[in-house]
């Protein structure tokens, strides 16, 4: 299929958001046990009512180790061979700290694998309950004006790799929470500066619509250049089909929130479009059951079917950048413990690769 996507126009760039937590740290054998990866979670879930699909078990990858350099050159290429433009890795800095930064930094130490990426600071606390908010704090994300400049000057090395994805020339770097900064104008403003005196250049910086509803407005008022669209949004997905669910397999488990994946689609195709910049996401799927089992959500329905007709209508729809390019966001390559991801699976093997290759080369044939 390699062949396939050199021969289609490489006007749209798909970028999935890419989890780094699949190899043992420190803080997570302190906080989780030893030798916790995201696949303990994976492994543990199991189905919470008639039909549920659970648990998501990796097909032609295997339960890998990040630490290891073959795993993400087999991550790469696989992403290439079904229209993957690039990568953003979630990056995970507190003050100075960073946690889960191995992969990336060993990317970027090795100039392998040759593949595309960008950054997404996901700035918020880091917690026990894998929900950002403020209980059972683990780290807390803390801002400070000397941390603004500390921040940039260590990602200037990442984004003067010749690898890093740019827009108009300049460093694509995503912010997760950006209601979260102290001043988002002020930060945004001092990243700028010390980015071109640096020589780098400017930025092209961008804010995410996230899952809490926060950042739905015009980033420019908050200094940024364009806004992410993330998916699931919480605003689209329908009333649950049963907000306690008393399966007859596990009855302990009352609190599954089941919704509709079909119609979380309609709901987003049926959006207006934003008034100003924000690049359109897509989902392929979406259940934390494996995270939160018994305050979780799950989005029954989800297909290869579904999730390519989202993909190529947004694709048809997507506006162009002044730089030429569409881009559309997936949530995302390798979420298993929120059940959204291409990797191939055991239930759908490269299905959900081949809806995304179907989708993106449907452009060139309009």
């Amino acid at each position: 299929m390699g062949d396939e996507i050199e021969a289609q126009a490489e006007t749209t760039k798909l970028i999935a958001f890419h989890l780094p937590q699949f190899y043992p740290t420190p803080y997570n054998d302190e906080w989780w046990g030893k030798g916790f990866t995201e696949w303990t979670n994976v492994v543990k879930a199991r189905p919470r009512f008639r039909g549920h699909y659970q648990p998501h078990l990796p097909a032609d990858l295997g339960f890998y180790d990040l630490r290891l350099p073959e795993a993400r050159e087999a991550q790469a290429a696989l992403a290439s061979e079904y229209g993957i433009h690039g990568f953003c890795y979630y990056h995970y800095w507190f003050l100075g700290k960073m946690l889960l930064e191995r992969p990336v930094n060993e990317i970027l130490q090795s100039g392998e694998p040759n593949f595309p990426f960008c950054l997404c600071w996901a700035n918020e606390n880091w917690t026990r309950d894998w929900d950002g908010r403020d209980k059972h704090v683990l780290i807390e994300q803390v801002y400070s004006d000397e941390d603004d400049m500390n921040h940039i000057r260590w990602l200037a090395k990442a984004f003067a790799d010749p690898r890093y994805i740019r827009v108009d020339g300049r460093p694509l770097f995503l912010v997760y929470r950006s209601a979260r900064l102290p001043d988002p104008k002020r930060t945004t403003d001092r990243w700028r500066e010390e980015a071109i005196r640096l020589g780098i250049g400017d930025l092209y910086l961008c804010h995410v619509d996230n899952i809490f509803g926060e950042g739905r407005v015009d980033p420019k008022q908050l200094g940024f250049d364009a806004a992410v669209e993330f998916q699931p949004n919480l605003s689209l997905v329908p009333p649950p089909l049963s907000a306690r669910v008393k399966g007859k397999v596990f009855p302990k488990l009352a609190n599954t929130h089941i919704s509709s994946y079909p119609q979380l689609v309609k709901n987003s195709l049926a959006e207006a479009r934003a008034p100003y910049l924000r690049y359109p996401c897509v989902c392929p799927g979406w259940d934390n059951t494996a995270r939160r089992p018994s305050r979780g959500l799950t989005l029954k329905d989800s297909t290869p079917g579904q999730y390519g007709h989202w993909l190529r209508k947004v694709v048809e729809r997507t506006e162009m950048n002044s730089d030429g390019d569409k881009i559309v966001f997936i949530n995302a390559w390798n979420e298993w413990a929120e059940g959204c991801h291409l990797e191939p699976c055991q239930k759908w093997g490269r299905q959900y690769l081949e809806a995304t290759l179907r989708a993106k080369a449907s452009e060139s044939q309009d």
